[in-house]
């Protein structure tokens, strides 16, 4: 039997699938023990001192503190970019809150494997202050803000 070789955007897919699945267990099963989240990186309203989630329990915090909060999140990949052992993803996340409104962010979405088949780090270069807040039955325009 052939064992499937992952490669980093694969698992980057996987990891968008499971979030969008709202499947736990699975996004977790997807990091190494010692993974770094850092959505979005440095200081923010999700991560005030801006180090990362780092390790697997915080990046379990960090998937029911902010994923699991949300009603629906989408992926909008334009273009993906695959070096190594990492992705680089250019496009759009709409996540849906309750109450209706969408919060969408326009950035590039890395991931990094570990060489053992496990994401080692998911790093979003989007800015906070420029995400897009929609009510519901908006549109958003697709521009970026700069």
């Amino acid at each position: 039997m052939t064992q499937e070789v992952l490669t980093v955007r694969d698992l980057a897919r996987r990891s968008q699938a499971a979030v969008s699945a709202k499947d736990r267990a699975t996004w977790l099963g997807l990091f190494a023990p010692d993974a770094v989240v850092e959505d979005p990186i440095g200081p923010s309203p999700l991560d005030p001192d801006g180090a990362g989630h780092r390790g697997a329990t915080a990046v379990a915090a960090f998937y029911d503190n902010v994923i699991g909060q949300a009603e629906r999140i989408s992926f909008e990949i334009e273009r993906s970019y695959l070096c190594g052992d990492e992705v680089a993803d250019v496009g759009a996340i709409r996540t849906t809150l309750p109450g209706g409104f969408t919060v969408v962010v326009h950035g590039v979405f890395t991931y990094r494997g570990d060489g053992a088949g496990k994401l080692a780090a998911l790093r979003a270069f989007w800015e906070f202050d420029s995400a897009a807040v929609l009510d519901e039955g908006s549109v958003d325009s697709g521009l970026a803000v700069e």
